[in-house]
């Protein structure tokens, strides 16, 4: 496999005859982790992120008061903040001390990087090169070729870099002339915001999120539009950095891919109803916006349909909302954003072919297809697996925590839905959840993250073509 050199070309030349790459040479452990299968080794690398997380947040050094952290606190944040679920059961500045903050906020960027997609691209700056196994560890989650994966981790890191120190430089100017905050604490809010805010994890320094901010542009734009862009996903955002590097150079443009238009389109479309749905219910709910001018119950509503599918930042009281108004977020924190980004939920792409594939069926048509492409069929088996496995373990997760707890069913399964979909919001519920209870919360919110991930991973390295047919006979359908 040889390296493109051309400048746009990020090809990788990956050294599978090297003496250094076989795995007989290793250690044990190394030895068990290059034999790990790619989508299973994503798992165990969230596994044991989220342990060493718990061990540093258990120290007593990460607590405000210097004293011992109650383990299940530990485990909770941690596995919230590598999951990015912004989800806590504590105030984050009342009780955690700078070090706890300081790791929480790694275990956000770590976890919304990737953390097999961080650890390729540290051997690469070590090395030079990465390792064929390695390599499929990350193209499991970025879901990339393979001769890519070296330019893609590298692009990744820069598109993190630049989009949260242009978040951190607004912010902390706002803070500092808006706020009159000294300039060392806005720096650090508006970095400790800006990485929630691309990583879609929602964690915020404030008791009260950013409820403080409801009527300033200046704070809830930046933050939205990190969020946005953290959501689409690292494919596309690289592939219209390509496009417009073509044109830079003066070359003939090539189309979008199927992809890159499904993401947009839909993306734009979600944020298009959110925003209506949420401004229409909450008009006049004194509890929300009805207090606010009219230009304030717009940017309310924008930044709620931002930040719901996504990041679990709000602005407003999320337990005031009406009910209707929970129930159109459930359905975009189900849904969720864009593929091999930060953001959690079923996603775009997969809510896209679902609905291209039920209107085919409505309309009679034998395959389904769109923008003049057609669907292979095994996208349209991973897509509806996710689906319904999504669906399933959200119903039967709030049925289990209806068992545990006397709260209404819309608040429970609210919070179900934001922890699957590893968005953050709550209606305050989960705080006060019994212990058997956040158990179940923080195995969802594992699940959230790392499933969809495992699964269609697992899938599509598993697809095998079967070599005879059964005789072919229809069910009665409806």
């Amino acid at each position: 496999m040889s390296r493109g050199k051309h400048p746009g070309d990020f090809g990788t030349a990956i050294d599978v005859a090297s003496p250094s790459f076989s795995p007989t040479s290793a250690s044990p452990l190394r030895r068990a982790i290059f034999r790990l299968h790619p989508a299973r080794a994503v798992a165990v690398a969230f596994a044991v992120a989220v342990a060493l997380g718990t061990a540093l947040l258990a120290l007593p050094l990460a607590t405000a008061d210097g004293g011992a952290p109650d383990p299940l606190t530990a485990l909770f944040t941690a596995t919230a903040a590598v999951c990015v679920t912004g989800l806590t059961i504590v105030d984050t500045s009342a009780y955690w001390s700078g070090f706890g903050e300081g790791v929480i906020l790694l275990l956000v960027q770590a976890g919304g990087f990737g953390i097999m997609s961080l650890a390729s691209l540290l051997a690469l700056l070590v090395a030079g090169k990465l390792r064929l196994r390695m390599t499929l560890h990350a193209q499991a989650e970025t879901r990339i070729g393979i001769g890519d994966v070296r330019g893609v981790l590298l692009r990744v890191a820069l598109i993190t870099l630049v989009v949260e120190s242009v978040t951190a430089a607004i912010l902390t100017l706002r803070f500092v002339l808006g706020y009159d905050m000294p300039f060392g604490r806005a720096l650090y809010y508006g970095v400790f915001h800006a990485v929630a805010a691309f990583n879609n994890s929602g964690h915020g320094l404030r008791s009260d999120n950013l409820t403080a901010f409801a009527a300033d542009p200046w704070v809830l734009v930046p933050v939205s539009v990190a969020v946005i862009l953290g959501g689409l996903g690292f494919p596309v955002i690289i592939e219209l950095l390509h496009q417009y590097a073509r044109r830079r150079r003066g070359e003939a443009a090539r189309g979008w891919s199927l992809h890159l238009k499904l993401t947009l389109i839909v993306s734009g479309a979600l944020l298009a109803v959110g925003f209506a749905l949420t401004l229409g219910l909450e008009w006049s709910n004194e509890g929300t916006f009805g207090p606010l001018a009219a230009e304030d119950k717009m940017l309310g509503a924008f930044f709620h349909s931002a930040v719901s599918r996504t990041a679990g930042f709000n602005a407003t009281d999320i337990a005031a909302m009406e009910p209707a108004t929970l129930l159109a977020t459930n359905v975009l924190m189900f849904i969720g954003g864009g593929s091999a980004g930060t953001a959690g939920g079923i996603k775009v792409t997969t809510f896209a072919v679902l609905a291209v594939a039920i209107l085919a069926e409505v309309r009679g048509e034998p395959t389904s297809g769109v923008f003049r492409r057609k669907l292979a069929p095994h996208v349209l088996r991973q897509a509806l697996t996710v689906a319904l496995l999504g669906v399933g373990v959200v119903m039967v997760s709030t049925v289990a925590l209806l068992a545990m707890v006397d709260a209404r069913t819309d608040l429970v399964l609210f919070e179900t839905v934001s922890v699957f979909s590893t968005v953050g919001m709550t209606t305050g519920l989960t705080a006060d959840l019994p212990t058997p209870a956040q158990l179940i919360v923080i195995f969802l919110m594992f699940i959230g993250r790392v499933g969809p991930i495992t699964l269609v991973s697992a899938l599509a390295l598993r697809e095998r073509t079967r070599r005879y047919q059964h005789p072919e006979e229809r069910p009665i359908i409806g």
